[in-house]
């Protein structure tokens, strides 16, 4: 019985630990400059291709 109990325990904190490390890892995840001026770096490489 307290086998049984432990098992449920350390499953239960192993999903919350996981669900938190995600969102730490979100909310440290930095912009991708690179994607808010996509467009406009893709002109500027074919600029330079000409």
């Amino acid at each position: 019985m307290l086998a049984r109990r432990f098992t449920i325990v350390c499953l239960l904190m192993s999903l919350f630990g996981m669900g938190f490390a995600i969102l730490v890892a979100e909310a440290g995840h930095a912009d991708r400059p690179w994607e808010a001026a996509g467009a406009c770096r893709l002109n500027c490489v074919n600029q330079f291709n000409r």
